[in-house]
């Protein structure tokens, strides 16, 4: 697979670890659950309704309409899957005391809480319909899977330069570029209340005011000199990029050039620069609309032409995309060996395969 054809590689081995496929169920015959408060057990330890209702409540759109029965199943289901997936990836973390301490989730939670006042915070907390220990726990679990992928995942990928120049050998048309090609990452905030967001605070502006107070406090911390990737990861609402560090892949100029004002706030950055803010605009007709705002940041930009494997541009992006290849291929590895080893009983699943589709 050429790079040349990948977009939106991950810049972050945890987010690609913790988006892995969900396992399959299999179900070699029906077990009764302890109590019907249980829902499904891992090791012994049981997951109880409470907590998928908690996640489900947290997962739906309140202005979307509602959801059929089944489909609200379906949904539930998936979400208990996932439930299973994070007590395993907790229990194996805690068998190497990897659990993230009280210091460290409270410094998260501090992190958290400082683009708002108190009002907003709790504000924040109700629209997910979530408590501040709802927060900690979910905040602790983060913390320990980021502890886990970096032991079980990172620690174990080796890049060597004969694998970069096997790599570039096998694929050296693709760095041979008919026009110049910018590699950007960004950080979007919507004025749209029913937006869905994915990243890794959960927050997000409900209206106009709140969208442009929010893009200023993140142009702020950028400015005073935090990680883009990690404001991105944290507080971005582009739910297809923010687990990825805000980045997009790659643009060619023509591409950029269909929108002015883009390009031009682009095309005057040098590496690792970003740009002012920017409005996000939606085109109905001969309408149009400022849905949110947007900062762009230009992580490369290669000229037209044949890259050589001497420029560190080119050895760079062959490196991350052999990395994020290896992390894929590693955590496919290292989920499934956890699930093997793991006793699971899905007593929802049984529930509804018994009952059958009604």
């Amino acid at each position: 697979m050429s790079l040349t054809r990948t977009v939106c590689v991950s810049r972050s081995v945890s987010a690609l670890f913790f988006a892995a496929a969900l396992f399959t169920l299999t179900i070699t015959g029906c077990h009764q659950a302890p109590s019907p408060d249980v829902l499904a057990a891992v090791n012994g330890k049981d997951i109880l309704a409470s907590e998928l209702d908690r996640a489900y409540k947290q997962s739906i759109d309140p202005s979307a309409p509602a959801p059929s029965a089944e489909e609200a199943a379906i949904k539930r289901l998936a979400i208990l899957k996932q439930l299973i997936q994070d007590e395993i990836l907790q229990q194996r973390a805690a068998k190497l005391n990897l659990v993230a301490t009280d210091e460290e989730v409270n410094a998260k939670l501090t992190d958290f809480k400082a683009p708002y006042t108190q009002e907003e915070f709790d504000r924040q907390l109700k629209e997910r319909n979530q408590t501040l220990d709802d927060l900690r726990r979910d905040l602790r679990h983060r913390l320990t899977q980021d502890k886990l992928v970096n032991k079980e995942i990172e620690s174990k990928i080796n890049i060597t330069e004969a694998e970069i120049t096997t790599y570039y050998n096998a694929h050296k048309s693709d760095f041979n570029l008919i026009e110049p090609r910018y590699h950007l990452a960004r950080i979007v905030v919507t004025n749209e209340p029913s937006r869905q967001v994915n990243n890794l605070q959960n927050n997000k502006a409900t209206n106009d005011a709140e969208a442009k107070k929010k893009i200023q406090n993140l142009r702020t911390r950028i400015d005073t000199g935090e990680d883009f990737a990690s404001v991105a990861t944290r507080f971005s609402e582009d739910p297809a990029t923010s687990p990825n560090g805000g980045d997009v892949g790659f643009a060619v100029e023509s591409q950029l050039k269909t929108d002015p004002e883009i390009f031009a706030a682009i095309s005057k950055l040098k590496a690792g620069q970003s740009t002012e803010i920017l409005p996000m605009v939606q085109t109905e007709g001969s309408a149009h609309k400022t849905v949110g705002y947007q900062i762009f940041m230009l992580i490369d930009k290669s000229p037209a032409g044949q890259g050589e494997l001497s420029d560190p541009r080119v050895q760079q992006k062959i490196r991350q995309f052999l990395r994020n290849s290896h992390a894929q291929l590693l955590q496919d590895a290292y989920l499934e060996m956890i699930y093997s080893d793991a006793k699971i009983h899905n007593y929802l699943a049984e529930k509804i395969y018994k009952n059958g589709a009604h």
